[in-house]
């Protein structure tokens, strides 16, 4: 797959997710074999570009290529000026935020609002594409409200301003993350466009993935909340397409070597207070499923040094090796996660 003159090694991308898809997590992913990943979306307001989380969002130091980063706004001549920044920051591809259903987006009519204004959707994917001179992407959803889908007017107008590739979310803003991902409409998309189409929502295993494929006749297919703490679903999948055939689940060892590295790269990245807080989640999604885990991920909580959570950590962690346990995703009620 192609967007434009990028040749990806694979048609697994990681989607972007606001609070996850940092540059730690984002090499992980692709070290486990994901072939492209987007940035969290980043504010095209100016303002806001010196403060410490925008400065985070926006570093892009040594990540593999092409390094793609996403901008989210409704005001086309700040978008455009946003794109600009960020090519000038190292974004090899800019990517447009139209699906983002949070309440605080909508509510400043950015992210999946806008698609309640097919003019104003055209006007930011011209200001946008011509603002720079790098491939600009799209990351949007069926439509803003059940009854009311137009993404294939939306696809449309973003071939026609030039837009290099098209992700689609198979739901609606009023559908959040709520039933199941529908994916009729992406392969009517895709059959009415010459640009690459991206399948995204609820694909959280091989066949998932060889499903939707199949079903929506997509380029590619993008993954995000299936890879929170299983970054090694992406060499899951790549080997499933490849010989139909499925990998064993990960051992504790490999967890356990996979995760510090992680902590290590978090710690590192966002310091001492910032990286024990964000690593919070990251262990959750880590370990649930393993023995005992809601015990610990509950005093694990209460660490509130980098040291002390990586020596929960590792503690937990040893006490089940004696034990060689595979990770089994069993369903599990966690409301702290």
């Amino acid at each position: 797959m192609h967007i434009g003159p990028y040749q990806l090694k694979n048609n697994l991308i990681v989607a972007p997710m606001a609070g996850v898809t940092d540059r730690p997590f984002r090499q992980l992913c692709k070290k486990f074999g994901a072939g492209h990943a987007v940035s969290e979306m980043m504010s095209s307001d100016a303002t806001l570009r010196a403060s410490q989380k925008s400065l985070l969002r926006a570093n892009f130091d040594g990540e593999l290529a092409p390094i793609s980063a996403q901008i989210a706004g409704h005001d086309p001549k700040m978008l455009a000026e946003a794109a600009r920044f960020q090519v000038a920051n190292g974004a090899q591809i800019v990517d447009i935020n139209m699906g983002c259903p949070v309440k605080k987006v909508c509510n400043k009519l950015a992210g999946s609002a806008l698609l309640q204004d097919e003019k104003l959707v055209g006007e930011i994917l011209d200001a946008v594409v011509n603002a720079v001179d790098v491939p600009v992407t799209l990351k949007t959803r069926l439509g803003f409200a059940n009854g009311a889908e137009n993404i294939i007017r939306v696809a449309q107008r973003a071939e026609a301003a030039g837009i290099a590739a098209l992700a689609i979310h198979g739901r609606t803003r009023e559908d959040m993350y709520n039933g199941n991902a529908r994916y009729a409409l992406i392969r009517e998309v895709k059959q009415n466009l010459s640009i690459p189409v991206i399948a995204n929502g609820d694909i959280d295993s091989p066949e998932k993935a060889a499903l939707v494929l199949r079903e929506t006749g997509a380029d590619a297919i993008m993954i995000g909340r299936a890879a929170q703490g299983r970054p090694w679903i992406f060499r899951e999948i790549a080997h499933f397409l490849a010989t139909g055939e499925h990998l064993p689940p990960p051992e504790v060892l490999e967890i356990r070597d996979v995760l510090q590295g992680h902590l290590d790269e978090l710690y590192a990245f966002y310091g001492e207070y910032s990286g024990c807080r964000i690593a919070r989640k990251h262990i959750a999604w880590y370990t649930k499923g393993l023995h005992n885990s809601n015990e610990f991920r509950q005093s694990m909580y209460a660490e509130e040094s980098t040291a002390g959570q990586a020596l929960a950590v590792d503690t937990y962690l040893k006490s089940l090796l004696a034990y060689g346990e595979r990770l089994q995703y069993r369903n599990e009620t966690d409301a702290s996660i």
